[in-house]
């Protein structure tokens, strides 16, 4: 029967259990609990990103020159932007439970429509929100004790290359015996070739005992994070494996409205050289970071972390209904 949900009742059940434990979690930490809009007139610039688009046909709501269609609005990819908002207006720690949206993902881990659990703490760096969020994995996971790898690290020991000062050539080598095909060979953007061969190499092995928090991303991919620091070659950015998925990614956040424009400039660049449209750049955001406490924050995937709590092997098998079936 075609109407019928995805996921068992029984299932749901057990996620909404889940859920509720992770939203005590942070209550009895005394995060406030926030709503975001899901629409915005500014979308993402991360060329790997992609927004769902759509009209407002009512009153024009913007001083730009009006589309024909309507006012242009954007389904968010993460409630980043605006919880970045309320956290330089004041609201101190805070965390929500939201529905994200990104185009053209389907598949074992993906839907386009998905779950997130956000939280930003005040006055935490990166390591002291990697310590949080071990306590959360313990606590729906029922797992070990989490290890960490800088990135460096992650790519020195599986693949024998050091990703912060390695040539564009020797990654290409380095990736050689992974059945890559063409696909390495014609790419000619280092970070394109680093994640390819993280996402191949490195992703797969890193987390399969215990979840594992790889660090120290290179500044390249430091998308909102800060900058070390100690070495200006990494971010201070994080992410979460656990068996295979990757499940979170943190950041210490940036707090410097002309570097984060600068760095949406460079990405409509990198849209631009692709074919991809470039994307209207969120200058209330941006105008904000000014005001930003120093914070870090980490969005983490609540669909994909349900699937390993209760031992599933498809995101279909923990959401009522998938695109497929809206």
């Amino acid at each position: 029967m075609s109407w019928l949900p995805n996921a068992d009742i029984a299932l749901l059940k057990k996620r909404a259990v889940i859920i509720q434990k992770m939203r005590r979690f942070f209550i009895q930490r005394d995060l406030l609990e926030v709503e975001t809009p899901s629409l915005s007139q500014a979308g993402v610039t991360d060329q790997h990103l992609f927004c769902f688009k759509t009209h407002f046909v009512g009153p024009e709501i913007s001083e730009r020159k009006p589309d024909p269609l309507g006012v242009p609005l954007y389904l968010q990819t993460s409630p980043e932007f605006h919880m970045k908002r309320l956290l330089s207006a004041g609201s101190g720690s805070i965390f929500q439970i939201a529905k994200a949206f990104r185009n053209e993902e389907s598949g074992r881990y993906h839907n386009p429509e998905f779950t997130l659990l956000e939280w930003y703490r005040v006055g935490f760096d990166h390591f002291q929100l990697m310590d949080e969020m071990e306590q959360l994995l313990k606590l729906v996971l029922a797992c070990d004790n989490a290890t960490r790898l800088t990135y460096q690290q992650a790519f020195q020991l599986h693949l024998d290359v050091d990703p912060l000062s390695a040539s564009l050539e020797q990654l290409k080598v380095a990736g050689a015996s992974l059945d890559l095909g063409d696909v390495l060979d014609n790419e000619d953007d280092k970070d394109t070739v680093l994640q390819l061969l993280f996402c191949v190499a490195i992703e797969p092995v890193i987390a399969n005992d215990a979840p594992c928090f790889v660090y120290n991303f290179p500044a390249s991919q430091a998308a909102l994070a800060r900058i070390s620091k100690d070495d200006n070659r990494v971010a201070e950015r994080f992410e979460v494996y656990y068996k295979g998925i990757e499940l979170a990614n943190g950041f210490h956040e940036l707090s410097d409205s002309k570097e984060q424009r600068l760095r949406f400039e460079k990405d409509n660049r990198l849209r631009q050289k692709n074919n991809l449209p470039q994307m209207p750049i969120d200058h209330r955001f941006v105008d904000s970071l000014d005001s930003l406490p120093d914070c870090s924050g980490v969005a983490l995937g609540i669909d994909r972390l349900i699937m390993l709590a209760t031992g599933q092997s498809h995101i279909d098998n923990v959401v009522s209904f998938t695109i497929k079936g809206a």
